[in-house]
């Protein structure tokens, strides 16, 4: 079976009973999509949007273990967060690449303090590490970091950690819950939680977006993984529910990369507000953020905030000569993390509140699962489905996802982008010998080309191009604008595979302008 919607379709129509149903598409609704599906349960996975929509896809591209973390003496997360790191490059090493930290130290106690805190964390990897942290002179640091300011520079500290694709390792996560039984569909809004005549969860309904069909799913047991959105699933539960989530915005530039320098990654530790800011190289640019921002309400399409870029730009100024400007700015974009609702006066803190996650059972066998870090979905999934195995009383089968290969999975390390594919490039490549106009670049400046959209459309489950120049490329978040410009081209080979009209290429071109508007400056 193909992974389209069309196949997805055709499986819930067939299939009357499941033993494990998700409603959520981010990384951990994923992630627990293959655990149960790895273990054969029968499973189904619905989320309203595309796949990693929300904060899935607008994270800071790192699987860490959490520095800052160790700082606030979260030991416990910490351990879990490096050993999930380990596991993400051994299975998915197509979309995870170690990377090299600088922290540019201007005092001698801050040097020191770093890096005592950076040898715990090496040493907390255990057999799993995947670098050695080492003090650097001044001429090292600026050797890996020619942008740094030199100014009372006196050295610093190199360190190592993880980098990846969200969105692609997300969708991957998918194919290979596909691939082991399990049926997955974007744009499937579930509208209420069905329940037997003592009040037990026994299913969902969900409105398929495309047809506008309703359709009602019988399952043993229904987990609500929706990340900033629990609470709206809770309350189809329980009416009178009470929020257990706040937002917290992650807000984030992209910059070209003459802004850093060579291959290393800048991390400052201490920002002027106590926050910790990365500039990581990605895609040939250069991300900066995060921001942590406590919001009252949620949104798909956060936008970020004035302070929040100003924010950004003011503490690379002090780190950076030559630093960008608003003008330089090629992307903006800000995801939203699901933390726990403060309780106490302080109702605008975020930093005292815990980013491991919560496992909820409801008193109608609802499982919730909340919070919690892209690192570690795969230790997140195991868990919930073995909260819903005990809650449902399925036959318990053993979790196989710790050696288990996501799709794409390859060693062989391929130039650009095609990184990110995996083995999947090859299948790719072969589109263009059948069809070679399919080589045309989409943008002069990039390197995506036609067959990728037709490739997507055919086996990316693509429902409209924000998906394709957002998600299955990264194009939306390197370079708002230029993505712009390919959207045309783009909308017209999706229509031509999958069978839409002009009025479909006209609302989706002027559906994605607007969208634009939300990532530039």
């Amino acid at each position: 079976m193909k992974f389209t919607r069309n196949e997805a379709i055709r499986s819930i129509e067939s299939t009357q009973d499941w033993d494990v149903t998700i409603i959520g598409g981010g990384a951990t609704g994923l992630g627990i999509a293959v655990d149960a599906a790895s273990r054969g349960y029968k499973t189904l996975l619905v989320e309203k949007y595309d796949f990693a929509k929300g904060t899935s896809s607008k994270s800071t591209k790192l699987v860490h273990g959490g520095v800052r973390y160790l700082a606030n003496g979260d030991i416990k997360l910490v351990m879990s967060a490096l050993k999930e790191r380990g596991l993400i490059f051994k299975n998915a090493p197509h979309v995870s690449f170690v990377q090299s930290f600088v922290i540019p130290s201007y005092n001698f106690f801050g040097k020191m303090k770093f890096l005592i805190g950076l040898k715990l964390y090496d040493w907390l990897a255990g057999n799993l590490r995947i670098g050695k942290s080492t003090l650097l002179n001044k001429a090292e640091v600026v050797e890996k970091l020619p942008k740094v300011k030199q100014k009372n520079l006196i050295g610093g500290i190199q360190y190592f950690d993880g980098q990846f694709d969200d969105a692609r390792l997300a969708l991957n996560l998918g194919q290979t819950a596909h691939e082991n039984g399990a049926v997955v569909l974007n744009y499937a809004d579930v509208t209420a939680i069905t329940k037997n005549s003592e009040g037990i969860v026994n299913g969902i309904e969900f409105i398929e977006r495309d047809s506008n069909k309703k359709y009602t799913i019988r399952s043993k047991s229904v987990i609500n993984a929706t990340g900033i959105f629990v609470d709206d699933i809770l309350k189809l539960d329980v009416a009178t529910h009470k929020n257990l989530v706040r937002p917290s915005q992650g807000a984030h530039i992209v910059i070209d990369k003459k802004f850093l320098g060579n291959i290393d990654a800048l991390m400052i530790p201490e920002t002027s507000d106590g926050r910790v800011l990365f500039g990581v190289p990605w895609h040939d640019k250069v991300l900066l953020g995060t921001t942590d921002t406590p919001l009252n309400e949620h949104q798909i399409e956060p936008r970020p905030l004035e302070e929040e870029i100003e924010f950004i730009l003011n503490t690379a100024d002090a780190y950076l000569e030559n630093a960008p400007k608003r003008e330089d700015v090629l992307s903006v974009f800000a995801g939203l993390r699901p933390l726990a609702a403060p309780t106490s006066s302080d109702s605008n803190s975020t930093k005292e509140i815990s980013r491991d996650h919560k496992l909820i059972k409801s008193n109608s066998g609802l499982v919730t699962i909340t919070g919690g870090k892209w690192t570690t979905y795969r230790k997140m999934a195991e868990e919930t489905v073995n909260m819903a195995i005990s809650v449902a009383a399925l036959p318990y089968k053993e979790c196989t996802t710790t050696t288990l290969q996501i799709h794409g999975y390859s060693t062989e390390k391929r130039d650009g982008h095609w990184q990110v594919y995996g083995s999947d490039t090859e299948e790719i490549k072969k589109l263009i010998i059948e069809t070679p106009s399919l080589g045309n670049k989409l943008h002069e400046r990039f390197d995506f080309i036609e067959a990728e959209v037709v490739w997507a459309s055919r086996n990316e489950m693509i429902y409209n191009i924000e998906d394709f120049l957002a998600r299955r490329i990264r194009f939306l978040l390197l370079d708002a604008k230029s993505s712009l410009e390919a959207a045309p081209r783009v909308a017209a080979l999706m229509a031509q595979e999958l069978q839409k009209d002009q009025n479909w290429i006209d609302e989706q071109l002027a559906s994605y302008n607007a969208l634009v508007k939300n990532y530039t400056l």
